[in-house]
């Protein structure tokens, strides 16, 4: 198996070449102080055949996984929770992006392949990359396995430094664009938006996530939260399962869009007291609340069931 760099990974590297450096990424203290080389066609070894006698090999342009594996699951619930992102509409085009720790491998993650629609996602179209942004495929390929730099900055660092978030969404749809826009931010005027009273962080947007620089501060901003707004940007959410991820952004996105839509009518807004708040996002924490959480989500499921077959290959 060889490791490669995405092309815009690899267009970054060559540019802190350019600048003098020895190749050597260096990621600040709080993502555990590690230095990590990558380069191109690096060659790391052989491969042992994974192959098992519960499954076979799914093997689509280049992406080669066992059924009937641990990661073959993620890639299916992966490849489902991009086609849901779909159908509730919360996509844009083809930014953004929707990642998942590969169980097992601490420091693997899959991403989407850069071009395809949230629509058309398949489980073989997941990329497995690593904290370094490097792809690693069996027979990669330069075209099928392109990944956003842009995601791999905001992703790899919430992966890397918090250990508990196996699920990591970002979108930035028209709504949530919005709110991140408001100097107020999210505002507590609904039951949705309640949810994330004093559990949402805020990050101030620095241009185009193409800098690695900016992942130690994305990451101290974020601290202990599972949510945050990425100021005239868009949200990000994180969570141990995919379940909780989808639930976390769909309350977060209805939360803004009704938010859009109560100052839309330049009306006086209306607020529970700080009391009311605080009892609310604390019910929202209950036990009971994880078996909402995974019912919401089978249900969530059904609306692209005549999918589940295609997005499963």
């Amino acid at each position: 198996m060889k490791r490669v760099l995405a092309p815009k990974m690899l267009e970054l590297y060559r540019h802190l070449l350019a600048d003098g450096t020895d190749g050597v990424i260096e990621l600040p203290a709080t993502m555990r102080g590690r230095r990590f080389r990558c380069e191109a066609a690096e060659e790391v070894g052989p491969v042992a055949d994974q192959r098992n006698h519960e499954g076979h090999d799914q093997r689509h342009g280049g992406t080669e996984v066992t059924t009937g594996t641990t990661e073959w699951a993620v890639r299916c619930e992966l490849a489902a929770l991009y086609r849901l992102m779909a159908h509730l509409k919360m996509t844009d085009l083809i930014d953004t992006h929707i990642t998942a720790r590969v169980p097992g491998e601490q420091d693997h993650f899959l991403i989407n392949r850069y071009g395809v629609l949230f629509n058309e996602m398949k489980a073989s179209d997941l990329v497995k990359i690593d904290a370094q942004g490097c792809v690693v495929e069996r027979d990669p390929d330069p075209v099928r396995h392109r990944v956003n730099v842009a995601g791999f900055v905001i992703h790899s660092a919430v992966h890397s430094a918090r250990e508990d978030m196996h699920w990591v969404i970002h979108v930035h749809t028209a709504a949530s664009s919005a709110v991140s826009a408001q100097e107020d931010g999210l505002l507590p005027i609904s039951q949705h938006a309640l949810r994330f009273y004093e559990r949402l962080a805020y990050h101030d947007y620095e241009g185009i996530a193409i800098d690695t620089e900016e992942r130690e501060r994305l990451i101290r901003d974020l601290g202990k939260h599972q949510a945050m707004i990425l100021r005239n940007h868009g949200i990000l959410v994180g969570a141990p399962s995919a379940a909780e991820a989808f639930s976390l952004v769909y309350f977060l996105e209805q939360a803004c869009r009704i938010q859009v839509g109560a100052m839309s009518g330049n009306a006086r807004l209306r607020m529970p007291s700080p009391a009311v708040r605080e009892k609310t996002a604390r019910q929202f924490e209950s036990p009971g609340e994880r078996e909402v959480i995974e019912l919401g989500w089978q249900a969530a499921l059904r609306l692209i069931g005549d999918q589940a077959a295609e997005y499963r290959s």
